[in-house]
Parts: structure tokens; C-alpha cells; sequence
């Protein structure tokens, strides 16, 4: 079986490993040859005669390729906060006695970007929507690695410095400053190259009524999605309420922001009637099941999807493994309907780590999938080790005993960013030895030096 659009040369071909997609009449294909060309698939199929007429071929037996995962939501600068943060029962910006984005130097946030962004790159994301302080200082630190990124401040009027001491102060000159700095951000990075821009509404307990309503007609007139946390605290879900009345569910679609280009993080602590209107709206749900789980809560991701509503997948801060993200999202799943049944199975969660992912982020005619005409983003697994076999069903395989650590190589728009287990454009061990040193600033600075 062949599927090939008449190119008369391939920059690169593979052949020998299985390809696995979500989509398109190729699913699972056996010692397959893709071909690339111009940075997009070419050609995916069987026939090793199409090998002649590539510029270079790459043999991979015992290899599993698949698209490169769309992680809709990270905070790579978070990385600071890791083995510590999870243990406290909260979200950084809310925990007291860590260090916080308002304490980071432009430096170190670019440091710390750059190692979260390379730990996603090498664990077979191939897109990073990423948001926090300092984004016009880490976009470029970032983009440098070759990934796909989508960029944001964080944007708030909330005074941060006083929600960790329970104190929710709103102030429009904080609004100003957070939201001019996302725009001049689009203005500036906004569809050059491999970036891309969004605005990061942080959540409606930390920006005001008006200031979400404001956010929503900038999102609309400037043709930007809206990534936000929506649900994911039983403080959030108070302090909506006392102030407004509604929930945080209510309160956003309230405002114009329950819309299809809006990503909303965790959406834990939902009613019924918030998964209808989330579903009725369009807006993605952005399962970050590592995360909930760690803090001792879970998404209600099976009523979100017999809702119809659209999911995602993402790793937030806590690690850049979207296979391990796989595995906890089918596990609680299957923990909240109490049986293993076909509503929940592999091609599930992988659907939601790739196309689900690549759909709510709009780009689902270019990534997302291994089909011909769509970008060349793709991550390939070595299947040749001890805990992947036998392997009968490589995605079965792939999705409960896979790792991150297992991508040997990443291609982003045809470009391999990834070899040998190795970023291509950056030296590995200057990323971790800067972002090292930047962490420990920040912990000494808390009073915690490690």
C-alpha cells in the first residue's frame, strides 16, 4: 500500500518502522516508507522503491513513528518548582515559602524556559504552547531548539505578589501592562516561522470580570486563542462565586471566553451543567491528568467526552512526558467508570496527545497526524528495547509501557531537531548546567538553598 503525490525527489525517507497515527486510512503501517519533501509529508506506504528517490535515507527497523505531540499547555520556567511543588498541594503562584514568577529574573526565566522546552522537545513534543512571565525574554530561548512553540505572557490584573498570602487584589494598571505585553508579543512573534502567539487569560479568579470581558474582545478582533486555567481549584471555584455569583464556567462564557478558540486548563471542579456549557461552547478541555492527580484531584474527563466536548492533552510543570500523560489519562478514566471498556482504550489518549491536541490549537490540516500534504512533525521510538516487547499492538505498547525516554529522534517540519536521543541545535548539557544555576538563585532568594 502506497499513498504518494508524484514527488520526483524526497529530501529524506524512512523506511523499516511502523507508523502509527490517529487518523487517515494508514493508521498502523508495517515496516513502512515515508517520504518528506519540503518540510511535509510526501509519501507514506509500503513500497521500498520510492527509497531511490530520496537525497537521503534513514533505515529504522524496530522503530515506531508517530506524530509529534501537540502539549497545549506548559510553564517550562515551572521547571524551578520541580520534586518540591507537587508535594504541597497547590499551584506555585498560590503556595507560599517558593519561588514565584514575579521573582524571576528575565535571565533565569530564559535559562528555566529553555530546559522545560527541551525536556518536552525530547520526549516527542513537537509543539509547546507555553505561557508565564517574562515571554518576550524565553520565545526566542525556546524557539531555538527548532520546536513548534506557542507563546504567551501571563495575563492578569490580580497582584500576584499577594494571592500566596490569600489576598486577591485586582489592579488595571497590572492589567495594562500584562495584556500590552501579550499583544506586542503577537505583533512581534506571531506566525514567524515556527511561532505562534496566543493570550494566556490566567484564570478568572486571578483577572477581574471586566478585564476577562476585555480579553475576550482583544482575543476576537485580533484573531488569537485564549489558553486559561478554568476549574482548577476549590478557591478558585469560592472566589468566583462570592465575587460573581456564578462559577468559573459561567463567569467565562459570561464574558464572550466559552468559545472554540479558547484551551482551558484542568477543569476539575465542574457541575454538570459546567460540562454541557463547555461542550455547547466548543471550548477544549486541556487534560493535565499528572498534575490533578498529584494535587489529589481528577478532571471528570468521561462526562466531558459523553458531553461532545473537544479534549486535549498537556503536562503543565510537573514533566514534559506526554507518553506518561497517555498512560494517567486512560488510567483515570478507567478509574472513574470503575471497568475497562471500549469508551476508553489506547487510541483514546492518543488521539487527544496528537490531533485533539493539534485541533484545539487550530492546526489540525497541519499537524496532528502522518498524512501526505500535512507537516513532517514526527517522533520516532526505539522499539528495540527489553520493556517494549514483545509488542503484538505497537500502540497499546506505545501507550502503557512506553517513555518519553524512549524518542530516539524528532523532525520538526522535516528538519530532524532531535538524533541519537541529543537536541541538534543546542548543547544539552550548557541547558541544564545554565538552568541549574538559575534554580538555585531563586530556591537561596526563598530561603531554601539547595
Amino acid at each position: 500500500m502506497s499513498t504518494d503525490h508524484g514527488h520526483d525527489r524526497f529530501d529524506l525517507a524512512f523506511s523499516g518502522a511502523t507508523v502509527l497515527t490517529p487518523a487517515g486510512p494508514q493508521s498502523l503501517v508495517r515496516d513502512a516508507v515515508i517520504g518528506i519533501s519540503g518540510g511535509r509529508i510526501a509519501s507514506v506506504g509500503t513500497d521500498r522503491a520510492l527509497l531511490a528517490r530520496a537525497d537521503r535515507v534513514i533505515d529504522l527497523p524496530g522503530r515506531v513513528i508517530t506524530p509529534g505531540f501537540v502539549n497545549v499547555h506548559t510553564h517550562c520556567i515551572l521547571t524551578m518548582v520541580r520534586g518540591v511543588a507537587m508535594d504541597l498541594g497547590f499551584a506555585p503562584s498560590y503556595t507560599p515559602g517558593i519561588p514565584k514568577g514575579t521573582d524571576v529574573t528575565p535571565d533565569e526565566a530564559r535559562a528555566l524556559a529553555r530546559l522545560g522546552a527541551l525536556e518536552a522537545l525530547l520526549f516527542g513534543s513537537t509543539l509547546v504552547a507555553d505561557n508565564f512571565v517574562h515571554a518576550d525574554a524565553t520565545i526566542e530561548a525556546m524557539a531555538e531548539l527548532g520546536l513548534r512553540l506557542y507563546a504567551s505572557w501571563r495575563i492578569h490584573d490580580v497582584d500576584f505578589a499577594r494571592v500566596a498570602q490569600g489576598e486577591w487584589v485586582y489592579q488595571p494598571a497590572i492589567g495594562e501592562r500584562t495584556l500590552a505585553a501579550g499583544l506586542d508579543l503577537a505583533r512581534r512573534w506571531h506566525g514567524r516561522g515556527r511561532i505562534g502567539v496566543q493570550l494566556a487569560a490566567h484564570a478568572p479568579d486571578t483577572c477581574s470580570r471586566a478585564f476577562l470581558a476585555e480579553i475576550a474582545g482583544v482575543a476576537a478582533r485580533e484573531g488569537l486563542r485564549v489558553n486559561t486555567h478554568l476549574a482548577q481549584s476549590l478557591v478558585e471555584v469560592e472566589r468566583v462565586r462570592a465575587l460573581h455569583g456564578v462559577s468559573p464556567v459561567e463567569l467565562l462564557e459570561d464574558v464572550g471566553l466559552l468559545t472554540e478558540r479558547t484551551l482551558a486548563g484542568h477543569c476539575i471542579h465542574v457541575s454538570d451543567d459546567d460540562i454541557a456549557r463547555i461542550a455547547r461552547g466548543g471550548t477544549h478541555v486541556v487534560h493535565i491528568p499528572k498534575c490533578n492527580a498529584a494535587s489529589g484531584r481528577m478532571a471528570p474527563t468521561a462526562k466531558f467526552r459523553r458531553a461532545g466536548a473537544s479534549l486535549a492533552l498537556a503536562t503543565d510543570t510537573q514533566h514534559g512526558d506526554m507518553v506518561e500523560l497517555m498512560r494517567w489519562a486512560l488510567s483515570v478514566a478507567r478509574l472513574q467508570e470503575g471497568r475497562v471498556d471500549a469508551s476508553w482504550q489506547p487510541a483514546d489518549v492518543f488521539h487527544m496527545a496528537t490531533l485533539g491536541g493539534a485541533r484545539a490549537m487550530g492546526l489540525e490540516h497541519e499537524i496532528g497526524s502522518i498524512e501526505v500534504g500535512k507537516r513532517a512533525d514526527l517522533a520516532v521510538f526505539d522499539f528495540r528495547r527489553p520493556h517494549l516487547h514483545p509488542g503484538p499492538d505497537p500502540l497499546g505498547t506505545l501507550v502503557h509501557n512506553a517513555q518519553g525516554r524512549d524518542v530516539e529522534m524528532v523532525l520538526v517540519d522535516g528538519e530532524i531537531v532531535v538524533e541519537h536521543g541529543r537536541p541538534t541545535r543546542v548543547d544539552m548539557d550548557q541547558v541544564v548546567a545554565d538552568a541549574e544555576r538559575a534554580a538555585g538563585r531563586l530556591w537561596a532568594a526563598a530561603g531554601r538553598p539547595y
